[in-house]
């Protein structure tokens, strides 16, 4: 499991930095109340669509803190922060932040939410809860490589679940931080084994860090070239 710190103060990101943010999803009524009245009309309508109280509040809470977190960065108030959406939803910030360069991505699964940040790349998390899965082998068969899969199928069924959402978080980090949809998947190879750390088999420079944000979680983070000095936060 990844060493998640507080948060210095005095928050700088370096240029050669990725800071990472685990998030409890599950906040206190008041704090909710909090973080509601920094989220734009367009975010509370989204909120209020949610069909279950506990997705609603969910959501509430991972927009709220995002924006608290990106506020920290930018020295500005966690209402003034606005965003753009591309064309598969993903948020980036609006335009007139674009000198600050901040780059991020969201992920959320069940109650955990991560937050990756940098300033010069494109980047991309994925969060996954490792659940069991019925139809595992089917997916894998429909989205890994031939060589992914057989991988997958020689090992037992509990090293199964955690390689799958191994594999799987790693394809999807990279295919958000490129922007490109999830038909994708079967197109971006990913080495790895039970035991040594993933890589992306691609022409282009890109790192992956694959992180363990709380037990029975798997993470990845894809952003571009390498050397990167991985700093993880707890929010």
């Amino acid at each position: 499991m990844n060493f998640w710190l507080p948060a210095p103060t005095d928050l700088t990101l370096l240029p050669d930095e990725i800071h990472v943010w685990c998030i409890d999803l599950d906040q206190s009524e008041s704090h909710l109340q909090n973080l509601a009245t920094t989220l734009s009309s367009d975010e509370i309508a989204r909120a209020e669509r949610f069909y279950f109280q506990e997705h609603r509040q969910r959501f509430i809470a991972g927009r709220g803190i995002l924006r608290t977190i990106l506020g920290r960065y930018s020295g500005i108030q966690p209402s003034q922060v606005e965003f753009n959406y591309q064309q598969r939803g993903k948020p980036v910030l609006a335009d007139k932040f674009a000198n600050s360069g901040l780059a991020f991505n969201l992920s959320h699964s069940q109650g955990l939410g991560l937050c990756a940040v940098n300033c010069t790349s494109e980047i991309g998390v994925d969060l996954e809860y490792i659940r069991p899965m019925s139809d595992l082998e089917a997916l894998a068969k429909r989205f890994f490589l031939l060589r992914e899969y057989e991988m997958l199928r020689s090992l037992s069924p509990d090293q199964q679940q955690e390689v799958f959402f191994r594999y799987w978080t790693c394809k999807e980090a990279y295919l958000k931080a490129t922007g490109d949809g999830l038909s994708q998947l079967e197109q971006v190879e990913v080495s790895l084994t039970p035991t040594e750390p993933a890589k992306l088999q691609i022409t282009e420079d890109w790192s992956l860090f694959e992180l363990v944000p709380a037990s029975n979680y798997v993470a990845a983070v894809a952003v571009e070239n390498f050397g990167w000095d991985l700093k993880c936060w707890q929010y």
